[in-house]
């Protein structure tokens, strides 16, 4: 990701609980394998619970996640920690995880109030937040062992609990438990653990702060005026970001 200056987010904790808010990343990695139907880099779609025990520090989280097994990117996991079988089997090679905000938006030069009729100088970009994390990844492959077991027992209960309670925000939200136990058992059995040791976290809010004020305020009162959940949002971060130059 390219974090020009100006658009960087420089607090971690602001970026941890971007991530918390954004739970589904897009994990990416760059695997060997002797399927040669196994593409070298690969990436998912995974929804992550974030183990922040400090959340207002610079201390960096863990992600944990789960994988079904037939996905191909998971297959390869399996390949690679069929090197150490029964137990977890973490990876030397770093792992990527990015986070994007639902809200991004293409923008119009006709936004630029001050700069199109004066000079006509502005051409169209688009604005949009997100985080990144590199790190080190251990699966849990093995769905006999112990360690699997207990791993996606807490993970499936951690990450239903947060996308009821918090995403959903249900008055009674679903448990893991209403389900018939042999059949969380079966599905359990599909699926891979895997958890990331977050190594380096970066990202940004790209919102149109490199533009001066007068045409800032074109942006944000363009997106304003669309009245809908991602304009406000731009809206509202457009404002926020460029009172921070």
């Amino acid at each position: 990701m390219y974090l020009r200056a100006i658009h960087a987010e420089p607090s971690i904790p602001a970026l941890k609980a971007f991530i918390a808010a954004n739970p589904l990343g897009l994990l990416t990695t760059a695997l060997p394998s002797t399927d040669p139907s196994h593409h070298f880099i690969q990436t998912s779609h995974i929804p992550w619970v974030l183990d922040d025990p400090s959340p207002d520090t610079d201390d960096l989280p863990i992600l944990r996640g789960h994988i079904a097994r037939q996905n191909p990117h998971a297959k390869v996991f399996i390949e690679h920690a069929a090197a150490n079988p029964g137990k977890p089997f973490t990876f030397q090679q770093e792992v990527m995880v990015l986070f994007n905000s639902p809200h991004h938006s293409y923008v119009s030069p006709k936004l630029y109030v001050k700069t199109k009729p004066e000079s006509g100088k502005v051409v169209p970009t688009w604005n949009y937040s997100a985080a990144q994390i590199y790190g080190t990844a251990t699966v849990y492959t093995d769905s006999k062992a112990d360690s699997t077991i207990a791993f996606l027992n807490k993970q499936i209960r951690d990450l239903s609990n947060k996308a009821e309670t918090e995403i959903s925000k249900h008055d009674k939200p679903w448990e893991v438990d209403d389900a018939p136990e042999k059949y969380v058992e079966l599905l359990r059995k599909n699926i891979i653990g895997i958890e990331i040791k977050v190594q380096h976290l970066g990202g940004k809010h790209k919102m149109s702060q490199e533009m001066g004020k007068e045409d800032r305020e074109g942006v944000a009162q363009g997106f304003e005026d669309m009245k809908t959940e991602t304009g406000d949002y731009i809206a509202k971060t457009v404002r926020e970001k460029g009172q921070l130059k």
